[in-house]
């Protein structure tokens, strides 16, 4: 049995793919439509924003009755912290996501955010599944 990947979180061998997230072994042979999805993070929108404005000003309200200054003060802490939390909301990494069909249904086989690693596990599993194709013969092919 040949090793084409094995790294922290997937193996794959000449007749099994396992990832550590299922722990469950897909024969190659059987894995049909074997795509790649990349999940793009998403956006925080205007309702996102109002609502963290909102929570600030429902927290401000009634230090302003007792002491503006303290009001003020929880203002301009806030306002910047919700401007780095969206900041920090857009840089997520997106997710990159191998899937396929396996017994008829539709599975997710591996997942990850290292581009690198996902690409070498991709890398792996073509290699395995062109490896594990019966050899082409002469009476095979057609005539063109």
């Amino acid at each position: 049995m040949r090793t084409y990947y094995r790294g922290p979180d997937a193996v794959v061998t000449s007749t099994l793919f396992v990832s550590r997230s299922t722990a469950k072994p897909y024969a190659i042979r059987d894995l049909r439509n074997v795509h790649i999805i990349r999940t793009e993070p998403t956006q925080p929108t205007a309702a996102h924003v109002t609502a963290g404005l909102l929570i600030i000003a429902a927290a401000a309200w009634p230090l302003w009755k007792v002491a503006p200054l303290y009001a003020w003060a929880l203002i301009a802490l806030g306002v910047p912290a919700l401007a780095v939390g969206v900041a920090m909301w857009r840089r997520r990494p997106q997710t990159f996501q191998l899937r396929a069909a396996y017994g008829g249904t539709d599975l997710l086989l591996y997942s990850s955010t290292d581009e690198r690693v996902f690409n070498q596990v991709i890398r792996a599993l073509r290699r395995a599944i062109e490896d594990a194709r019966p050899p082409a013969t002469w009476t095979d092919l057609a005539a063109a």
